[in-house]
C-alpha cells in the first residue's frame, strides 16, 4: 500500500512506529511462509493492520486521484528498486 506516501503528503499523522511494525511484521510473515508454506499474522499485530487499514480508507477518501496515483508511482519506483526502506 502506498498509505505512507500518502501520509507524507500530508493526509495522515499515524506514528512512523506503526508503519515500521507493520513492515517488520510483513517481512517476518514473509520469511515463515517461505520457510513453511503458512502465512498468518501473529495475532498481537492484527491491530497495528487494522489502524493501518482504517487510515488507508481514509486516505483514499480525503487525498485528490492524482495524490494516490503518484504515492503508487512512488511505491512502485521503491519496489522495483535496491533502496531501504522509505520509512525513517
Amino acid at each position: 500500500m502506498d498509505l505512507g506516501y500518502l501520509q507524507r503528503a500530508g493526509y495522515g499523522n499515524q506514528p512512523v512506529e506503526q508503519f515500521k511494525i507493520a513492515e517488520y511484521v510483513v517481512a517476518n510473515t514473509l520469511a515463515h511462509a517461505h520457510e513453511t508454506g503458512e502465512w498468518r499474522l501473529a495475532s498481537e499485530v492484527i491491530s497495528d493492520f487494522e489502524a493501518l487499514l482504517t487510515l488507508y480508507d481514509a486516505q483514499l477518501a480525503r487525498a485528490p486521484l492524482h495524490e494516490v496515483f503518484e504515492a503508487e508511482r512512488q511505491l512502485r519506483v521503491f519496489l522495483t528498486g535496491t533502496d531501504h526502506s522509505p520509512i525513517p
